[in-house]
């Protein structure tokens, strides 16, 4: 679990820096301006840990549905050394999927219009500014949406169905209550992560003419900034061990104090 939460982190922190400070200084009207290497560097990287980290989420959908529909059988699948192995897919993932298009990018012919409607570079974003042919970076657009966070959401929604199957079979309501929790919360920041983005890579090939752009640059600016904020507070704060474990840190003296009152033993002579 501790394993999947730093991946998690890791990847919430790749995304959110890569994008966050460009788009302050677009919206705080400091600068508006990008070099075209710079913009692919963001481009590439913010994706990355984009399709990263839903390899995360739906890991961790995976560790959730084994925990609770194949308890006896949790310590058997996800061992330590595999949740270290999902994490190094995830990241290699991200990168196969991202390369191809900083290359698609690179050889497209740039002509006339320089200014990107956006407060981050996104792939179709980069590529609508091409005089060429852009049929190959739409298409590849769509396939890797469609068989990377497309194909990811639908499994975790497939493994939360199967978690409330087996939720709404246990004895206990209080155990009911805890499972429907926790994954309540989970679904809320998928659901937070998932459906700007989706809306945000569809409208660049599809909505360009019906959506609103200050809509549009909303929702693909919360994604970005949203689920970053709200995973430390899910995955962190009510997760019972990292949570003493803040306290503990926020109040070192009180802790001490705790710590000497409740001791066993006889006191040493000064």
């Amino acid at each position: 679990m501790y394993q999947l939460l730093g991946q998690l982190a890791a990847a919430d922190l790749v995304l959110s820096t890569a994008t966050v400070p460009k788009a302050l200084t677009v919206l705080w009207g400091f600068s508006g301006e990008i070099s075209f290497g710079a913009c692919l560097t963001q481009l590439f990287f913010a994706h990355v840990a984009f399709v990263a980290e839903s390899s995360v989420l739906l890991t961790m959908a995976l560790d959730r549905y084994l925990a609770i529909c194949w308890p006896l059988h949790y310590g058997t699948f996800l061992t330590p050394r595999v949740v270290r192995a999902a994490g190094m897919v995830a990241l290699a993932r991200g990168a196969c999927v991202m390369a191809p298009p900083v290359v698609l990018l690179q050889q497209l012919p740039y002509c006339g219009r320089k200014a990107i409607p956006h407060t981050y570079c996104e792939h179709m974003g980069v590529a609508r500014l091409s005089c060429g042919d852009t049929r190959v970076n739409i298409w590849y657009g769509l396939a890797t949406t469609l068989l990377s966070p497309v194909l990811d959401a639908v499994l975790i929604t497939v493994s939360c169905a199967f978690i409330l199957h087996a939720v709404f079979h246990l004895p206990s309501r209080g155990a009911r209550h805890k499972a429907l929790s926790t994954c309540g919360a989970h679904a809320g920041v998928i659901f937070l992560f998932y459906i700007p983005a989706l809306f945000s890579f569809l409208v660049h090939r599809f909505g360009r003419h019906t959506v609103p752009g200050h809509v549009h640059i909303l929702l693909a600016n919360l994604y970005v900034v949203i689920p970053p904020a709200l995973n430390p507070i899910v995955y962190g704060v009510r997760t019972r061990c990292i949570a003493e474990r803040i306290l503990c840190l926020l109040t070192p003296s009180r802790v001490g104090m705790g710590r000497e009152e409740s001791s066993p033993g006889v006191s040493l002579p000064r």
